[in-house]
């Protein structure tokens, strides 16, 4: 093939300069193909792992335990409060909560809601472990 697409060559010492000259060409030509083809700024698959799917066992663990706190903490509180927060997770607004627990105004329910809130951050709190 050199000899018939290079035929000007004759000396060996030609041969040196003319393979670097067809290496640059090569890889100037495989630098225009990866720009083409958008690979120069692609990000190689090892770099970036996905994620795995399953729950992380810390964050489980921390969630059982804030609902276990909250189940004791529900249970430690009257039976109005519960009945309140049954209600607001039933997707009632206040002035249907009111009518079936029997207020006398949306006030009185409005009240209701900050302390049974209250009394459950309370008692949420206390089962803490102290520091």
């Amino acid at each position: 093939m050199l000899h018939e697409k290079y035929a000007q060559v004759n000396a060996i010492e030609e041969l040196v300069p003319l393979s670097l000259q067809i290496l640059r060409f090569k890889i100037a030509g495989l630098r225009r193909k990866t720009v083409r083809h958008g690979e120069h700024t692609s990000v190689s698959v090892d770099d970036f792992p996905l994620p795995d799917p399953a729950p992380d066992p810390a964050a489980m663990a921390e969630r059982q335990q804030t609902l276990d706190r909250l189940s004791a903490a529900l249970s430690r509180l009257g039976d109005r409060c519960r009945e309140l927060f049954r209600l607001k997770l039933e997707g009632h607004n206040f002035g249907e909560i009111g009518k079936r627990m029997g207020a006398g105004s949306i006030n009185t329910v409005y009240t209701w809601d900050s302390r049974c809130r209250q009394q459950l951050m309370e008692h949420m709190g206390e089962g803490e472990a102290a520091p």
